[in-house]
């Protein structure tokens, strides 16, 4: 198998905690020196950019965090600016908020700016993305789908990411907008990668390593297709419903973890659990 990840990455499913105990970006925050290191906050995906950079540096300027900045891509004119490759360049933390993430990939794509993510991240700048900022990662991303709706056959649009992370479909919103249809239509199109279903105020912290922890107060949903025996997906009769056997999924809630590279939950025993809460 291809290598899944080059560094480290979390992935939040959007509508974090921000004005409660923060414990998804206090987590964000533990990632970096918050007096030296450098946050930059990516507003590519949204229509709002100044409103939400704002708010964001405001979150992590009370969190701490001493050096922060907002990059503002409007256009892929954008993507050529010295200021900001050199922005990229300099952040050990890269922060994608939420909005439209084929905005994100078609702005970025093929530009300077799409090649410094990427040697930056392998370099290892730490990155986070929440809602749509959270699809983008993955090389293969869901566009659009239908919410709350049993499955069907070819009702899906997919694109491809920012490639940070391989091998995955990732939706967020999970549970709140009802997207297990979506996600299942994508991983019976895709069966060889791993669907990640993501509640809101819930994130995944994953490390280079390849295993991941459950942080927040939502669950994770992981759809593994890779022993599907058969299924009905094809462009014929789009919208027939889709039929699919053998899939397994594993749900995860704060605490759980789980290991990518061989697509199974890590089971702890209840001694190291005491032993890791110092009991």
């Amino acid at each position: 198998m291809d290598e899944i990840l080059k560094g480290n990455l979390i992935i939040i499913g959007g509508a974090e905690d921000k004005k409660g105990e923060k414990n998804i970006l206090k987590e964000v925050c533990s990632k970096i020196d918050k007096e030296k290191d450098e946050l930059v906050i990516a507003t590519i995906a949204t229509d709002l950019p100044k409103e939400v950079g704002c708010e964001y540096k405001n979150i992590f300027e009370n969190l701490g965090v001493k050096n922060i900045n907002v990059l503002n891509v409007e256009d892929r004119k954008d993507t050529h600016k010295i200021n900001n490759i050199e922005m990229i360049k300099k952040a050990s933390l890269v922060f994608f908020t939420g909005g439209d993430q084929l905005k994100i990939t078609s702005i970025l794509g093929g530009t300077p700016l799409y090649d410094i993510i990427h040697e930056s991240y392998e370099k290892g700048c730490v990155y986070v993305g929440t809602s749509a900022g959270a699809s983008v990662v993955s090389d293969t991303m869901i566009i659009t789908g239908e919410d709350e709706e049993s499955p069907k056959k070819c009702t899906l649009k997919m694109a491809p990411g920012l490639g940070l992370i391989k091998n995955v479909v990732i939706d967020q919103h999970f549970a709140q907008r009802g997207r297990i249809g979506r996600l299942l239509v994508a991983i019976a199109e895709n069966p060889e990668s791993l669907g990640i279903g993501i509640d809101e105020d819930t994130a995944i912290v994953i490390c280079k390593e390849g295993k991941f922890k459950v942080i927040g107060s939502g669950a994770v949903y992981i759809i593994d297709g890779s022993s599907i025996t058969y299924t009905n997906v094809s462009e014929q009769n789009p919208e027939e419903i889709l039929s699919m056997f053998d899939i397994k999924m594993h749900v995860l809630k704060n605490g759980d973890k789980f290991n990518l590279n061989i697509r199974q939950p890590i089971k702890e025993d209840k001694q190291s659990k005491n032993e890791n809460s110092g009991r």
